[in-house]
């Protein structure tokens, strides 16, 4: 398929799609006429790493847990714990941000409260 229709079946932009092929995310055939040409499993690829993405993980990040995510295949994956480890540590990340935001939530009431 070409870019235009991974695009619109994954809702990611074509400018996205070339951004993840370009830091090896995703990857494409190239047709006499140079047009990228994705196979059937890009489509939950690309879903898989907006996903990521959308939960703050890092490009880096992604790129260490795409191979843990195809096809559910453990042999792909070197680190079964990987995206376990991953996921913990970007909850604690998230956990931490929420604390702060209450924390200055919890100042801001005051001082209106002050007023």
């Amino acid at each position: 398929m070409r870019i235009g229709e991974l695009a619109r079946r994954t809702g990611v932009s074509r400018r996205s799609l070339r951004y993840y092929e370009q830091h090896g995310l995703l990857h494409a055939r190239r047709g006499g006429n140079d047009w990228r040409d994705y196979d059937e499993p890009a489509v939950d690829r690309v879903r898989a790493i907006a996903e990521l993405l959308a939960s703050g993980l890092t490009l880096d990040g992604v790129k260490d847990l795409v191979p843990c995510l195809e096809d559910h295949d453990p042999e792909r994956c070197e680190d079964t714990e990987l995206p376990a480890r991953t996921y913990r540590a970007r909850l604690a990340e998230v956990d931490d941000r929420l604390a702060a935001l209450q924390d200055t939530r919890e100042r801001l009431t005051r001082k209106l409260t002050a007023l």
